[in-house]
């Protein structure tokens, strides 16, 4: 450990999306650990706030509400989100690990002293021009690597490989938040699926997921979101014998759900990422999107890969190779975890 300056109240900026939120709330425990006695604040978006609500390293989470002020074009609520972040006091350093210009904006408007990525690691350059100091870290790297990096640097700190992983669950919940037990199995495994994902060439077809169940030996939970995703579960149950759709779920109790689970299988979304914050078995299926960049591989956390040749620096939504992964492949490496 190399800290030098004494950090009192640090702000984290990261307002979206949910599986960033997820990825980066891992670097909690490490600033904790070399401030003990520092407080944390995280800044984020109002629809994402309950997933790090709960975390006990967090002094506070403030919510904004750029979202929803652009979707109804109110200057009002904008107004509103620019006052309150005005007023959250004096911080000794602010960190934005989005790098976006709107999250730059947000960390100005908290205060000067700004870290963040330098020009030449991020999407919007511009963003680093309100940052009073940066990281260098190719965009291309992976994202929780990424932040890492930004972060060992703000604050002065080792945060090394070996570290990552070893780390502890970095998501929680309370007992409130519980789900019955009745939907999991105590004489099988119990494995989830999360069957849907932002862009549709992100998603497994419902067909393959169909096929994977069949060959599993397990409970098998199907976990949904949207209008979309629930009929893609139903259709997944109505043509399986060992799946049962989960209820919609909020995201603390999706992330209880999770930690009561044998082994995730999904797609790169922000829901499959609960399990690798939780330290559960996972699978997670790319196919238009790098997993080299996505998500931090190990023993428990597998990524299978299309044949697809991902550019992390300009990615096709219309990659629909995601159906070309066998799902005897994913069976496999199921099996293998569950062994």
């Amino acid at each position: 450990m190399k800290k030098q300056v004494n950090f009192m109240r640090i702000a984290i900026v990261r307002l979206s999306a949910l599986g960033d939120i997820i990825n980066s709330a891992l670097i909690l425990q490490f600033i904790k650990d070399a401030y003990p006695e520092a407080k944390i604040e995280w800044i984020c978006e109002e629809g994402f706030a309950p997933i790090i609500m709960n975390h006990p390293l967090l002094q506070e989470v403030h919510t904004v509400s750029i979202k929803r002020a652009k979707k109804t074009k109110s200057l009002g609520l904008l107004l509103k989100t620019i006052s309150k972040l005005r007023s959250l006091g004096k911080f000794d350093i602010i960190i934005d690990l989005q790098g976006l210009l709107k999250s730059a904006i947000v960390s100005r408007l908290i205060g000067k002293n700004v870290y963040g990525f330098d020009k030449d690691s991020i999407r919007e350059g511009l963003a680093s021009k309100l940052y009073s100091s940066h990281a260098h870290i190719a965009y291309e790297e992976n994202s929780i690597w990424r932040t890492i990096v930004l972060v060992s640097q703000a604050l002065n700190i080792d945060i090394t490989k070996e570290m990552l992983a070893h780390k502890k669950p970095s998501l929680f919940y309370t007992k409130d938040d519980n789900i019955s037990k009745s939907i999991f199995s105590s004489t099988q495994k119990n494995i989830g699926f999360v069957v849907g994902a932002s862009w549709p060439s992100k998603t497994y077809p419902r067909e393959h997921f169909v096929s994977l169940a069949k060959t599993l030996d397990a409970n098998i939970i199907l976990i949904w979101g949207s209008a979309n995703e629930k009929e893609d579960a139903l259709f997944i149950e109505a043509n399986t014998k060992n799946t049962q759709l989960a209820s919609k779920l909020s995201l603390v109790q999706l992330t209880a759900l999770i930690d009561n689970l044998d082994l995730l299988i999904g797609n790169d979304t922000g829901p499959t990422h609960i399990a690798w914050a939780m330290n559960k078995n996972s699978i997670t299926l790319f196919g238009p999107t790098p997993a080299s960049k996505m998500m931090w591989q190990g023993p428990k956390h597998i990524a299978i890969e299309s044949d697809s040749q991902v550019n992390p620096l300009k990615l096709n939504r219309s990659d629909m190779s995601i159906k070309n992964i066998s799902f005897e492949s994913i069976a496999i490496k199921a099996k293998e975890l569950l062994s």
